[in-house]
């Protein structure tokens, strides 16, 4: 089965018995573009593959999904769901539990390849690939998405020698991986205390009004690279964290003072009432008025 539109395209394999002999078999590989408030998943994958969001889904095969754009969310298992953000890939095992999807207001796009095979089970045997290191900090990568779209490229051609073919590009793809997460694990690891730091002086100025760029200034570090840490790192962009810090202080003001809407509105540095009550509601889904009455 296959489908193609300029912001969707995949295709699912058939695999014979030659084909799993040769050590790997890919089973399926994709690419789409959700736009903001868009339907996720499509409803144009087969049963086995497609999934609600909330009840998730379980797979029979390994699968590399790949986020170059946009943000969203991840459960494992039992565990919580975090936080996915472009940059990111996610590595699924067989007989897992999972679920994802972009935030419906942002959207995302998804590279994705499913394969299954004796090497692929020897490297998980050897710890190469681990269910402990499921969301992996690759960076935005080019020649990790030149290989996806090379995969899509040979799968539209459906030749002879296809599926071996596509096995060198999955063993292509986990070296890759591999050598980008751990190069950049160290690397983010260097940043974890500045980006701390960051959120400690937006914590303190909440009140005062602070722009990103100053923030990134006090730390001595050029904005553009701040802004990229700082969202790999947290999830948020600077300024959106910045917003979720004074909408968070707003609510214990009016759950646990008596301050005037409007004094709070100033005292946070909105530019004008309106704009803070807009806001608020957009937010929490109430005005502050009833906010505070609720709350109490």
């Amino acid at each position: 089965m296959n489908n193609t539109t300029s912001d969707i395209e995949f295709k699912y394999l058939i695999v014979n018995e030659s084909d799993k002999r040769y050590g790997i078999t890919v089973n399926t590989v994709g690419f789409q573009a959700i736009h903001p408030n868009e339907t996720y998943p499509v409803k144009k994958h087969p049963k086995d593959h497609y999934f609600d969001k909330k009840s998730g889904r379980t797979l029979d095969e390994f699968q590399f999904v790949y986020i170059t754009k946009g943000c969203g969310v991840l459960a494992i298992e039992s565990a919580e769901k975090q936080e996915i953000t472009e940059g990111q890939l996610i590595i699924l095992f067989p007989g897992q539990w999972h679920t994802y999807s972009p935030r419906e207001l942002v959207g995302w796009n998804e590279y994705y390849i499913g394969f299954n095979g004796d090497i692929i089970n020897h490297l998980v045997k050897n710890s190469f690939l681990t269910t402990q290191s499921q969301m992996l900090d690759v960076g935005l990568n080019e020649e990790l998405v030149t290989l996806f779209k090379r995969a899509l490229e040979i799968v539209s051609k459906d030749q002879i020698g296809l599926q071996q073919h596509l096995s060198g590009i999955v063993m292509h793809m986990v070296g890759l991986i591999l050598y980008e997460s751990n190069n950049n694990k160290t690397e983010l690891q260097s940043y974890q205390q500045l980006i701390e730091n960051a959120k400690i002086i937006m914590n303190e100025n909440v009140f005062n009004g602070i722009l990103p760029e100053e923030v990134a200034d006090r730390l001595d570090i050029k904005y553009i690279k701040f802004r990229k840490l700082f969202k790999r790192l947290t999830g948020f962009a600077p300024a959106h964290y910045y917003q979720e810090l004074k909408m968070r202080k707003a609510k214990q003001l009016l759950a646990e003072s008596m301050q005037p809407v409007k004094e709070i509105s100033y005292s946070l540095n909105y530019k004008t009432v309106e704009n803070f009550v807009t806001l608020f509601k957009k937010q929490t889904g109430y005005t502050p008025t009833e906010y505070r009455r609720f709350s109490r």
